[in-house]
């Protein structure tokens, strides 16, 4: 690992991170790729832009101690990828996913951003996804910054989104059917009912507190529980997963429920990060 500042640039050297293997996996939306081939991100009212360039991510809009205060954590830099990897089983499907992805990290994302992004996410396509959470963004968000010819708006807040009738939200900004859920998860969590710091509570705790939640099932469940709570054992299926552990691991008819355990147990520890490797390249792969 090796992160530097020059010429009003940081420059951070590690073969396990690439921008776009990192945001164009699936496990966030509120990001854009520019036409010089970069990616720009919003999170909690910070804009950051990363370009790989010879095996180095030049990467704008930070100062060296803001990226070491808030955006290491945010990409898991605190972890070591490479001891990570070698934690998980051989198998030649994964061997092949890992060196087509080996760029991804598991991203530790704002948890009330992560919930609704994901309560978005049923029924819906990533391309949908990211327009539905621009949208909401530029709605009732606030503006934080122009870059690249682009306004930036933060997420909006649970105390924006409680207020706003369904039918208003669905009208303008595009969430479809899952208009009510937003704004029922919103009051929720505005007023304390469901406390987004979970500290010191087991993932399974936490994915029954979620389940509560209207519109978060067991999959969706585990994509917050893997992309804003670091709980890196948890292995979210989808169909995409269904179908690559039926054709390539040998698991054959059985429920997305069944899938999880098994994806839990055969991966081990660092299973989220092995869902990602096999997501990502099976679904580029298609």
């Amino acid at each position: 690992m090796n992160l530097k500042s020059k010429n009003g640039l940081l420059l951070l050297e590690n073969e396990f991170f690439n921008p776009r293997d990192i945001f164009t996996c699936g496990q966030a939306f509120h990001w854009v790729e520019e036409d010089d081939g970069s990616f720009t991100v919003i999170n909690k009212g910070r804009i950051l832009n990363l370009k790989l360039k010879d095996e180095i991510t030049i990467i704008q809009g930070s100062s060296l101690k803001e990226f070491e205060d808030y955006w290491w954590h945010y990409f898991d830099l605190n972890k070591e990828y490479s001891v990570l990897r070698e934690s998980l089983p051989e198998h030649y499907f994964l061997k092949n996913a890992m060196d087509f992805g080996k760029g991804i990290r598991i991203l530790n994302q704002d948890i009330f951003e992560t919930i609704i992004s994901f309560i978005i996410s049923a029924m819906n396509n990533i391309k949908r996804i990211r327009r539905t959470i621009f949208s909401l963004s530029e709605l009732y968000g606030e503006k934080v910054d122009t870059f690249k010819g682009r306004d930036w708006y933060s997420f909006p807040e649970p105390e924006i989104l409680k207020d706003i009738p369904a039918e208003i939200l669905r009208e303008k900004s595009g969430v479809g059917f899952r208009d009510v859920r937003i704004v029922e998860a919103s009051k929720r969590i505005y007023e304390k009912e469901f406390s987004l710091n979970q500290e010191g509570k087991s993932r399974l705790e936490v994915k029954r507190e979620l389940m509560t939640f209207s519109g978060i099932g067991p999959k969706v469940a585990d994509c917050i529980l893997l992309f804003s709570y670091d709980f890196m054992e948890t292995f979210p299926v989808d169909v995409w997963i269904q179908r690559i552990m039926e054709k390539e691991f040998g698991y054959k008819n059985l429920k997305p429920t069944e899938i999880e355990k098994i994806g839990r147990e055969y991966f081990g520890e660092n299973a989220g990060l092995a869902q990602q490797y096999i997501f990502y390249y099976g679904r580029e792969q298609k």
